[in-house]
């Protein structure tokens, strides 16, 4: 699969199968996560596969309501981090999170090459999370991403989820989020959607 491929095919689908994660794909995320970018390669994310059933369950324990879904998932990353460990610089660029973003990011790109689902999710208690896996109290949990086969019944999702499987959601109007040489000034398009296509 291209880059534009992944990048076309991947949204935070939530249908799983029951089905275990083989170990070559587990191992082909954790690569794809360790050779992203960071500053000064200070790499600053600590990510634990949960794939075993004690602390599967442990984590899906500290689930919010609407992350019932996740119940059916073999593997969950969680992705722990401290700003302590990356880049502070001037006007609060703490690099922490941006790093773990872009290797998270690469993470999911890869998960939809292999044909996997990789979903990060906001919606747990960290605090049940890092009494389960032993986290120190100085790090954050900043998310977990939610790892497995696509093809699920749907049995678990609300209806509005169901809805989200079926369509990609609507991007904000490019207008709103891109400018062009300052603050505001919309970037030029000429499409009616003003969706940038890759």
């Amino acid at each position: 699969m291209e880059v534009v491929e992944a990048i076309r095919t991947r949204r935070a689908r939530r249908a799983l199968q029951i089905k275990p994660v083989e170990d070559e794909k587990v191992e082909a995320l954790i690569e794809a996560a360790r050779l992203s970018a960071s500053c000064f390669n200070n790499q600053p994310w600590r990510l634990i596969f949960v794939r075993g059933e004690q602390a599967l369950s442990a984590v899906k324990d500290a689930m919010s309501k609407g992350n019932v879904w996740t119940s059916r998932s073999p593997l969950i990353v969680v992705v722990v981090c401290k700003e302590e460990e990356d880049c502070r610089l001037s006007d609060r660029r703490n690099y922490f999170m941006f790093d773990c973003g872009l290797a998270i990011g690469q993470l999911e790109l890869r998960a939809t090459e292999l044909g996997l689902l990789a979903h990060p999710i906001a919606g747990y208690d960290p605090l049940k999370v890092k009494a389960a896996l032993g986290i120190p109290e100085e790090y954050i949990v900043m998310t977990l991403v939610i790892c497995g086969y696509l093809g699920g019944d749907g049995a678990l999702l609300s209806e509005k989820q169901k809805g989200w499987e079926r369509t990609r959601p609507e991007r904000k109007p490019m207008g709103e989020t891109i400018f062009l040489d300052k603050w505001g000034n919309s970037y030029p398009s000429n499409r009616e959607d003003a969706t940038p296509k890759i």
